[in-house]
């Protein structure tokens, strides 16, 4: 017999918090049907409107907190209701990073079927505020007026962000410097619905020292009134050395395109993590919290044991920011990774670094791993570092193939990385210990580096 929905559209129920989703989200049911509910907390009641309903859940708006949670706290930023860039700034930092070790026990546990695996608590970080060294901001109109900000919670209507809370100070001030030049020069915004306009997005980068860059992406090869816009930048935002310009001509939801000019200073600027420094340019991947990258690449170099005599492939390098960390230890290490300008700022990057023992390889790992075991090489320790997808099937098995001793996985989503690490278990890799690391405070991301070990 086919069971009654316990819960009807538009209706108000008294929902007890189990638990979070991976979005932050609190999970609940009512008689055994689960009802999403965002903004409520593990542990509290609420009362909520049912929003929509679907076959095995409902999703509910927060009316009122009947029980509330010890670890809520009132949210920092005035308009975090709205805005969809942070998900738990209404819970207590120390209990955001419980909450994350949770994600990543549940997703070990359901997905993976690790259900004695050592899982330690969240490395946070030292200032949960103002951290993030990147800013990429939308750029729209709302009643004839410019605005530049974070979309709003499940659409593409822009909030004005002035101050964001989890951005380095110099990006508020680009945003903001930004957002009054485009609106007193008269320079349209892009817009989305119609295809057409100018200006789609204002990006800041935030180096050593506090230097920035400002890039500012348009849908036309033209940036009307370049000059007075520089010079008008440069007079409000005293930080940067850098301002370029994008071209995404494109109708997409990609942000950058693949032109990009130098409309003055420098064409990149320099961030450090420990030892090592790095060139960052308009379009290069880097960790957007740095000193927590610093704590997650560590960590990696802490699993991955090396006394200077392995062999290490780094399966997923990018910019090659993981892999010279390892080189620091290892006797040699092999980068790999599809994006071939990725390869060319991770050369550029080892060469800054008087590093000589790390070797860049463009291609899938699928490919290059085997044609380097017909070379001889044989991987003492493979590190890899994903997409949110993690790995195919085919990859893991190439990384089982190569036979390292140790395998060091360092995951941006916790239901991925269960994923993987169960078929890494059949391949005959055992998980040892997980790390989770809070990389983006306020949100309800977190990464985690896992280390495995060849069983006997």
């Amino acid at each position: 017999m086919k069971r009654e929905c316990p819960v009807t559209l538009h209706q108000q129920y008294e929902i007890t918090i189990r638990s979070l989703g991976h979005s932050g989200e609190g999970v609940g049911s009512k008689d055994d049907f689960t009802v999403f509910v965002p903004g409520a907390l593990v542990g509290e009641v609420v009362l909520a409107k049912i929003t929509l309903v679907k076959k095995n859940y409902a999703v509910g708006s927060l009316i009122r907190v009947i029980v509330p949670s010890e670890e809520r706290v009132e949210p920092t930023c005035p308009i975090y209701e709205a805005c969809g860039g942070c998900q738990l700034q209404h819970l207590s930092y120390d209990g955001q990073l419980i909450v994350k070790r949770q994600q990543v026990v549940d997703a070990l546990e359901r997905i993976g079927k690790q259900t004695a695996l050592l899982v330690h608590p969240t490395l946070g970080a030292s200032s949960p505020w103002l951290y993030r060294n990147k800013m990429q901001f939308p750029v729209g109109e709302k009643r004839g007026k410019t605005v530049i900000g974070c979309y709003a919670k499940g659409s593409h209507d822009i909030i004005a962000t002035e101050n964001c809370h989890i951005q380095m100070d110099a990006n508020n001030h680009i945003a903001q410097a930004a957002s009054k030049i485009l609106a007193e020069l008269k320079i349209p915004a892009y817009r989305e619905k119609d295809d057409c306009g100018v200006v789609r997005h204002i990006i800041g980068r935030v180096g050593t020292d506090g230097q920035a860059m400002a890039v500012i992406v348009t849908k036309t090869k033209h940036l009307p009134k370049a000059e007075e816009v520089v010079k008008r930048l440069r007079r409000e935002v005293p930080a940067l050395v850098s301002i370029m310009h994008n071209i995404n001509p494109k109708r997409t939801n990609v942000i950058l395109g693949q032109e990009t000019r130098c409309l003055w200073g420098q064409a990149a600027i320099e961030d450090r993590i420990g030892k090592l420094s790095f060139a960052i340019s308009a379009q290069s991947f880097f960790q957007v919290h740095t000193a927590q990258a610093d704590v997650l690449y560590q960590k990696a170099l802490q699993y991955a044991d090396l006394n200077g005599n392995e062999t290490v492939i780094d399966a997923y390098c990018g910019t090659g920011t993981i892999s010279l960390f390892l080189a620091q230890k290892a006797k040699k290490v092999y980068g790999i990774e599809i994006v071939a300008p990725a390869i060319r700022d991770a050369k550029k990057n080892a060469e800054a670094n008087h590093i000589t023992n790390a070797e860049f390889l463009v291609g899938d790992a699928v490919e290059v791993m085997p044609q380097l075991y017909k070379q001889g090489v044989r991987a003492d320790v493979v590190v890899v570092d994903p997409p949110r997808s993690g790995c195919d099937r085919i990859v893991l098995e190439t990384f089982a193939r190569m036979n390292p001793e140790r395998i060091v996985y360092v995951s941006c989503n916790p239901a991925s990385l269960a994923r993987d690490i169960a078929v890494l278990n059949e391949l005959g890799y055992h998980a040892e210990e997980v790390q989770p690391v809070d990389m983006f405070p306020q949100t309800s991301h977190v990464e985690s580096v896992a280390l495995l070990r060849r069983a006997e």
